[in-house]
């Protein structure tokens, strides 16, 4: 699902210096930007974020508009900086809206760009596109696809596995098990906007249900209310969840 995360960024974006009072809610990127939590949720997930010492995987599930990607790559973008891991891994299945990169034309490179697009503004966003830019070059940063990740071990790096209801349960799984030693990992996704075939489902509902009582595990399930960008868009949540709890019962 493409949404407009500009206006997701403009709420969360911390204006007014006075905000740093609410540290447990505050991600500060050094030499870039800061994002402040404006609801409980948001703050629950930012505080599992920054508790490093308790978990090591984090999902944050929920509705277009919370905020859960943004504030994940803000604060991997300030360890990064910080040091405290060598490398920023974000990944995305490369599957939206029924298109495959088989069907679309180009080369590889052309073919990916479109759906890692969100990820590369998210980071702009939150280390200001020079020193992204000095990042990317020196292998710091790395956006890629899903599939990439295969046989793979991220060892000292942050991971993000981004639009997760995207991942069926055979990459689900590959996906967690390439957590290498000095490494985190943060799930986020909306389970309810999968883009799968009915023949592949998600995995991402399969893993919130194993792991939800493993103690290095962390989940926020964010809801409509915490939808941060235009008051319409809770509605059309609001609206279209009490359309698929009529068509359950």
């Amino acid at each position: 699902m493409i949404c407009d995360e500009s206006a997701v960024r403009a709420a969360l974006l911390m204006q007014d210096e006075s905000d740093d009072d609410n540290a447990s809610g505050l991600i500060r990127v050094p030499r870039g930007a800061s994002f402040l939590a404006r609801t409980k949720r948001q703050g629950d997930y930012v505080r599992y974020l920054k508790s490093d010492q308790d978990y090591d995987l984090i999902f944050g599930v929920g509705p277009a508009g919370t905020g859960k990607t943004l504030l994940a790559v803000a604060y991997g973008a300030s360890q990064l900086v910080l040091r405290r891991f060598e490398r920023l891994i974000i990944t995305r299945p490369a599957v939206e809206a029924g298109e495959k990169l088989g069907f679309l034309p180009g080369d590889l490179t052309e073919k990916v760009d479109p759906y890692l697009l969100p990820v590369w503004d998210a980071l702009s966003d939150s280390l200001g596109r020079t020193q992204m830019e000095k990042m990317r070059e020196d292998k710091r940063i790395e956006v890629a696809p899903l599939a990439f990740m295969r046989g793979r071990t991220l060892n000292r790096a942050f991971v993000i596995v981004d639009e997760a209801q995207n991942a069926t349960r055979a990459q689900m799984r590959m996906v967690l098990t390439r957590l290498g030693e000095g490494s985190r990992m943060v799930v986020t996704g909306d389970p309810t906007q999968t883009d799968l075939d009915h023949r592949s489902p998600s995995g991402l509902p399969e893993a919130l249900s194993l792991l939800s009582d493993d103690p290095r595990v962390a989940i926020t399930r964010f809801a409509k209310e915490d939808v941060v960008r235009h008051d319409l868009v809770a509605r059309i949540v609001a609206a279209y969840e009490a359309l698929d709890s009529k068509a359950k019962s």
